[in-house]
């Protein structure tokens, strides 16, 4: 009954379905698709939600999945970072195997459940609001830069103790000016001599390239506007994937239905969308689909939006790219969980195969850093254990440049890679930054 001939699909989420909210019917699914990740234990390595599962089974009276506790089920959902990794690289029972197994969709019905019973913590519901929390960094950047640095001994302790944010946890600094704000100043015209000259690109800017690291988007449009295309910045709203983490249906299909609508006209003139962060593209390219499947503008953005690094193949595809200078350096290259969970390959790495002279090396392992997960106390000590063998692969052969391209898994590495007891890099950026590197942009 092992693995299925046919190419694994995901379900629409009937999230607006009462049947979906069910408790008991939730408990029996939890416990049917347990038993069989119990006997199959083959993601035993990719999170903790699995080890805790399997631990429980074990120490279980009669090692029965009936032995578990609901708190020992819940235990498991809040492991999991919706990473997406067992659907997508180790299970062998996704759809269209009769089993139909969706381990992280079935996470997310759990926390929907609880999401509405009003049990999501305060800590993550207000840190779901990212839009809001990046205007009000953005406008007293120099306080909240000061206030969330590690080593403030006055405010990373009270933080602990108030909202759980781990004190030795990274958090990133806010732009004083957001990047849309930023753009009419920073973006070049077109190169009239590029390739790609008269295609159009928006650069999507998810909040934290928009509020607090512009550098990848800054060198994205370089690197599009030298190639010849018409560049534009827009952050319409949070893709809402932080809400999605929390079982927040709502306001998820509220921000699929919103940005699509902006972006729509856009296509319309024959813009193409790329998002600067691979969440996002996750998002606005599989997710929201499944969330809003009725929508003709989600499905329009869907089948118009690209990652950064797959945009650049493509145009290197369609139409070749401005020449590259050779630039001898090796690159260690991390495969971030939400582009790998995009099933387009590592696009990264074909990217800078481009550069002449550059020896890119893939590290296929989770950061651990899990979105917002592995900021909390409970957590981020265990995100850093997660992401010890990333790091360790991250660091042989002593390579020149490191990236990644989650902009949370950066400077998380850096952090493992220092508990390692080797030295981080001063920076993880994203692959793009190398590219402009090589264009000496």
């Amino acid at each position: 009954m092992e693995g299925s001939l046919g190419a694994p699909t995901r379900h629409v989420i009937p999230w607006r379905d009462e049947a979906w909210y069910d408790e008991a019917a939730l408990d029996a699914e939890m416990r049917r698709v347990f038993d069989i990740c119990h006997g199959c234990r083959r993601c035993f390595n990719l999170c903790d939600s699995f080890p805790i599962l399997f631990d429980a089974v074990d120490e279980a009276p009669n090692e029965l999945i009936e032995d578990l506790t609901p708190t020992q089920l819940t235990a498991v959902v809040d492991a999991c970072t919706l990473c997406d990794m067992c659907f997508m690289t180790k299970c062998p029972y996704v759809p269209p195997h009769p089993f139909e197994l969706d381990f992280p969709h079935l996470m997310l019905r759990h926390r929907a459940v609880e999401n509405r019973k009003g049990q999501t913590s305060l800590a993550d519901r207000e840190l779901a609001k990212m839009g809001r929390n990046g205007t009000i960094g953005s406008l007293a950047a120099p306080l909240a830069n000061w206030a969330t640095q590690q080593g403030n001994a006055l405010t990373r302790p009270l933080m602990q103790t108030t909202i759980g944010i781990d004190r030795h946890a990274h958090l990133p600094k806010f732009l004083e000016i957001p990047l849309v704000k930023q753009g009419p100043g920073i973006i070049p015209a077109p190169n009239p001599d590029g390739p790609s000259f008269g295609r159009k690109v928006v650069l999507y800017a998810g909040c934290h390239d928009n509020f607090n690291d512009g550098t990848p988007g800054a060198a994205a449009i370089k690197v599009l506007a030298h190639n010849g295309l018409t560049v534009r910045v827009e952050h319409p709203d949070c893709c809402a994937m932080p809400s999605l983490e929390n079982g927040d249906m709502a306001k998820v299909a509220s921000a699929a239905l919103r940005i699509s609508g902006f972006f729509a006209p856009l296509i319309a003139e024959g813009w193409d969308i790329v998002p600067l962060t691979t969440s996002c593209a996750l998002m606005l390219k599989f997710e929201w689909p499944l969330i809003e499947p009725d929508s003709t503008d989600v499905a329009l953005l869907a089948r118009h939006s690209f990652d950064v690094s797959e945009y650049i193949v493509r145009l290197s595809k369609d139409a070749g790219l401005a020449p590259i200078a050779p630039m001898a350096k090796s690159i260690g290259v991390h495969f971030a969980c939400h582009a790998r969970a995009q099933n387009m390959g590592p696009k990264a790495m074909e990217m800078l195969r481009m550069i002449p002279g550059a020896k890119p090396a893939l590290t296929e392992r989770c950061s651990g850093h899990g979105g917002k997960w592995g900021i909390f106390k409970g957590n981020f000590e265990r995100a850093v254990q997660l992401g010890k063998p990333a790091a360790r692969t991250m660091v042989k052969g002593n390579p020149d440049l490191m990236v990644s391209e989650c902009p949370l898994a950066g400077p998380h590495l850096r952090q493992v890679i220092a508990a390692n007891g080797d030295t981080p890099p001063p920076r993880i950026g994203h692959p793009i930054e190398v590219m402009a590197l090589a264009y000496d942009l």
